[in-house]
C-alpha cells in the first residue's frame, strides 16, 4: 500500500508582508501629523521673576513661609476661604528651594483642614 504524501504547506508569508507594510504606512502617516514649531518661536521660560501664579494657588517661599492670594496665611485659613467658595481642592505651588518637609507638612495640614485633594504644581521638564 502506498500512501500519498501531499506537499507540506509553507508559512503564509504574503499576509505577514501585508501586515508589516500596513504598519509601516501607519507609522509614517502618524509621525507626519504633528506640526513642527516655527523656527522663530521661543517657548515660555518659567524662571521669570514676574511669573504670576494661578489665583487659587497656595505659594510656598524658599524659607517655607506660606501665602495665599498675596497675603501670609496658614492651612486652616486657606481652607476656610476655599470652602466658602465651594472649592475643596488645594493647589500648592512650592519654590524648588523650599524644604521638602515643609511641603509635606503643609499638604498634611491642608488634608486635615478638609481638603479633598492637594495638587502640587510643578514645572514640566522637557
Amino acid at each position: 500500500m502506498r500512501t500519498r504524501f501531499g506537499r507540506a504547506k509553507g508559512e503564509p508569508t504574503l499576509p505577514l508582508i501585508n501586515i508589516v507594510f500596513l504598519m509601516l504606512i501607519f507609522f509614517l502617516v502618524t509621525s507626519q501629523m504633528s506640526r513642527r514649531l516655527d523656527t522663530e518661536m521661543e517657548l515660555v521660560e518659567t524662571d521669570d521673576k514676574e511669573l504670576v501664579p494661578p489665583p487659587d494657588a497656595i505659594v510656598m517661599a524658599p524659607d517655607g513661609s506660606v501665602s495665599f492670594r498675596g497675603a501670609p496665611s496658614d492651612a486652616a485659613a486657606i481652607m476656610a476661604i476655599l470652602d466658602g467658595e465651594g472649592t475643596a481642592e488645594a493647589r500648592l505651588l512650592p519654590d524648588r528651594r523650599a524644604p521638602a518637609r515643609a511641603v509635606v507638612d503643609l499638604a498634611s495640614e491642608l488634608r486635615a483642614a478638609c481638603a479633598e485633594a492637594v495638587f502640587i504644581v510643578t514645572e514640566q521638564a522637557l
